[in-house]
This record gives structure tokens, C-alpha cells and sequence, in this order.
């Protein structure tokens, strides 16, 4: 597990956006702020507990490292295998995604009557990266890790708490599958004991 004195940097990555989203009620600036102190965290890979950034070889594993207790946004750690992607999903919420350790494909879609179409060459997404979603902006895509030989992890921020969520996953024509995505961990890590810090 991580040292306490290295949660610090994901406590004040959570304590800085917890304030951003009670003064803030315009999105624009929420993922402004949000990918501002996000790219502060993963300037530094040092603070991720091993438990949260374990490969699983049939899938890409969501680990949650913070749940708002009122559900207004999450923090998860996401591990990608070597090869691994998602399917063609949206989050109806909005995100940030911020690339720790490798690289990311994305590749965004947008619903025509015809069915999805790509909107443009699929963009690589490196380490210190930060990306954002929204249905606003832009809310399908599908990610899948850059490395066929390697693991790659990206941190997720939501406005909400995506393992709640219910969602969808597309087809190429368009046509949606509801889920809810969940989580991957059984426990959560414990960022908040200070008591050996003192």
C-alpha cells in the first residue's frame, strides 16, 4: 500500500474539487478548474496504492478511490491491460480524464440518423494528459489502452458517481444497451487516517 504521507496529493486533488464544485454551477468552468488539478495530481506518480492499479487480463478494471457522499462527483483509477478497451459507451455525466501511467486512445462518435459516426482521427491521450466529456461537449466515445505490451492507467473524475450511473453502450448503427458500470474494487483505500502523519 502507499505510504500516508503520499495520499496527501489525492486528499488535496479531492479537498480542491470539492470546493470547485460548491462555488462553481457553470460546467465550463467546473472542467476548466477540475482538469487544472487534476493534471497537478498526475504530475506526480507516486500516490496510487498497488491494490488500485492492478491489470486483470480478460478486462480493463474501475477502481473507486473517492465517492462524494452526496453524489456529486467521483474519483476513479482506471487500469488498462495491454490491448484492452471499452466498447462504444457515453457517461451522461461530465468527466475528465487525466492519463497517470502509458497512454489512451479515444476515439469520439456522435449519433446521426444513420447511426454513429467517428468525428475525427482517433487522438492519443499521453501521460500528464487531461481530456474532458460532457453531453455537452461531447459525451460517446470509446478508450482503449495505446500499448499492446504494456499497462497503462488513467485517473477519471465524474459529476457523479459513475458506478451508479445508468448509461449506455452503442452498436455501430446507433442502437443503445443500457448498464451500469460498477466498480472493480471490493474495498476502498483508506486516504483519510492522518493519525501517522502527526
Amino acid at each position: 500500500m502507499t505510504t500516508p504521507l503520499k495520499t496527501i496529493r489525492l486528499r488535496q486533488f479531492i479537498h480542491t474539487l470539492a470546493e470547485v464544485v460548491d462555488q462553481q454551477q457553470d460546467e465550463q468552468i467546473i472542467l476548466e478548474q477540475g482538469a487544472a488539478a487534476l493534471r497537478k495530481l498526475i504530475q506526480h506518480d507516486d500516490w496510487l496504492p498497488d491494490d488500485y492499479a492492478q491489470p486483470d487480463p480478460a478486462c480493463y478494471q474501475q477502481y473507486l478511490l473517492h465517492a462524494d457522499a452526496q453524489s456529486r462527483f467521483s474519483v476513479v483509477s482506471f487500469v488498462w491491460g495491454a490491448g484492452q478497451k471499452t466498447p462504444i459507451h457515453d457517461h451522461r455525466v461530465w468527466g475528465l480524464v487525466g492519463v497517470l501511467r502509458g497512454a489512451e486512445i479515444s476515439q469520439q462518435f456522435r449519433r446521426q440518423p444513420e447511426g454513429l459516426r467517428a468525428l475525427h482521427q482517433p487522438s492519443v491521450l499521453k501521460a500528464g494528459e487531461v481530456e474532458a466529456v460532457s453531453p455537452r461537449i461531447g459525451d460517446i466515445h470509446q478508450v482503449s489502452n495505446a500499448f499492446n505490451d504494456r499497462t497503462s492507467i488513467s485517473i477519471h473524475v465524474y459529476g457523479g458517481n459513475i458506478g451508479a450511473i445508468q448509461r449506455a453502450t452503442y452498436q455501430p448503427d446507433g442502437l443503445e444497451k443500457p448498464f451500469i458500470s460498477g466498480y472493480s474494487n471490493l474495498h476502498l483505500p483508506n486516504i483519510w487516517d492522518l493519525s501517522r502523519e502527526h
